[in-house]
């Protein structure tokens, strides 16, 4: 059954490629955009249903966009290696160096264990050291470093799976918290920097990484007060005796054994590399900081390549540079401009509407597919849609579709924390769906709270003058 789905899926992208080829182009749209209209359903079917790996379309938008004459193999090639790439390639590095030399692990028990005091504040302990060490580094690598850490303590406390509310609780902290702490800046997911990419190639705005933390964190603050309480009242249900566990913690962290030298030089790189990111971003260069940080690991042998083979997903590189060569070519071509025309051509709305429309597409659509491909998928044509409803800042509409894009609560698939914290085996998806839901729609509310009364206060506002 699965393999006729995959074939029919495939036979409908073949379609979506070939027709343009022999369809006259609409009004509007010349040869090279409607071709190009082509290859976007196709890649969108792919990223969507997951018949292929993200790299993999990704790759297969590089190679098509000059097969089938809609750029040239020079302009669609030297997209790929666009300065967002490298800022990520760097981020990623340094991430590997922290897993690999057991400082990421270090930082997650310290954090954790300062609130062993009891059940209630262990709680919460795990959802701020989820959300706070995922502000610094990729939010799928904190909730893996925590997990062996909850599941310890949750066998320790004799938790039944599946039927402790304070289980549930538990692992919803880890990942629901790693998600939160994941949209606050640049390191937290790839679908910020991807957003930034595209942003940069359709309108030559950019937005820096200190720029970035004002306009996310109040949301991530918000969110994560809100998901604290709820978790705590589901606790509530189930009160435990945490006393067994503080022994567990203890151990835990002294069997990572002393500071080494690796790791103290590893910090200061990591703090160094995120204050110029902070205060250098705008002039020096995310990417230009992101690499010299990089090769700043190996200059004073915090790592070595063999570690950060084993720990960066090259992947995620391939999918940034396959969905910023796409943006770029639905811009270029004018495909862009011409979605969004044929989707306002009945109904101009408010542009606070447009905007909430957006959000909230994208925070629903990001529940069945990987986030980046959220972005991918929306961004290029809200971008274009912005200029019919008199949106003035392409800053704004990055924010309105990468933020909500991040926010998945309510199924595995939506985000790998969500699936390392279900593979625990303590919680039903009919156990979070709800209470997702709910943080989905607190976060859209927020989000209007933020649109309206602080983004403005940054230069986000949505009319233009």
């Amino acid at each position: 059954m699965f393999e006729r789905y995959r074939i029919a899926i495939f036979i409908l992208g073949l379609v979506f490629l070939l027709v343009p080829l022999v369809a006259p182009a609409p009004e509007g749209l010349g040869e090279s955009g409607l071709r190009c209209v082509g290859i976007f359903a196709a890649s969108c079917l792919f990223w969507v249903t997951g018949v292929l790996p993200l790299a993999v379309t990704s790759l297969s938008v590089l190679a098509l966009l000059p097969l089938l004459g809609v750029l040239s193999a020079d302009e669609a090639f030297a997209l790929f290696g666009n300065r967002a790439v490298f800022f990520i390639l760097g981020a990623l590095v340094l991430a590997a160096s922290m897993i690999s030399s057991g400082l990421s692990s270090r930082l997650a028990l310290l954090a954790v264990t300062r609130f062993g005091s009891s059940g209630r504040s262990f709680l919460l302990g795990v959802i701020l050291s989820a959300a706070l060490l995922s502000f610094w580094m990729p939010e799928h690598a904190v909730a893996a470093m925590l997990f062996p850490v909850i599941l310890e303590v949750a066998h320790g406390l004799k938790l039944e799976p599946r039927r402790s509310a304070y289980g549930v609780a538990l692992f919803l902290a880890l990942g629901w918290g790693s998600v939160i702490g994941g949209i606050a800046t640049l390191l937290g997911g790839a679908r910020n920097p991807l957003a930034i990419a595209i942003l940069y190639q359709t309108t030559g705005e950019s937005i820096g990484f200190f720029e970035w933390m004002q306009a996310a964190v109040p949301l991530s603050l918000g969110l994560l007060v809100v998901a604290a309480v709820a978790l705590d009242r589901l606790a509530a249900r189930d009160p435990v005796d945490f006393a067994p566990c503080r022994e567990i913690l203890k151990r835990k962290l002294a069997s990572v054994g002393p500071v080494t030298g690796a790791e103290r030089r590893l910090a200061w790189i990591a703090v160094g590399t995120v204050a110029a990111w902070m205060f250098l971003g705008h002039s020096v260069g995310l990417a230009q900081i992101s690499v010299l940080s990089a090769v700043l690991l190996f200059v004073f042998r915090v790592t070595d390549w063999a570690a950060v083979e084993e720990n960066v997903d090259w992947g995620i590189i391939v999918m940034y540079g396959g969905a910023v060569a796409l943006g770029a070519a639905l811009v270029d071509t004018g495909a862009a401009r011409w979605l969004a025309s044929e989707i306002v051509a009945h109904a101009l709305l408010p542009p606070v509407l447009v905007l909430m429309i957006l959000a909230g597409a994208t925070i629903f659509l990001t529940e069945g597919i990987s986030n980046a491909a959220a972005v991918a998928v929306v961004l290029p044509i809200a971008l274009s849609l912005a200029e019919f409803e008199g949106i003035s800042s392409g800053k704004l509409i990055v924010f309105v579709v990468a933020l909500p894009a991040g926010l998945a609560f309510c199924l595995p698939m939506g985000s790998p924390p969500n699936a390392i914290a279900y593979s625990s085996g303590y919680f039903r998806l009919r156990d979070i769906l709800i209470l997702g839901m709910f943080l989905k729609l607190v976060g859209l509310a927020l989000m209007l709270v933020l649109m309206i009364w602080v983004w403005p206060r940054f230069g986000l506002t949505f009319v233009g003058g």
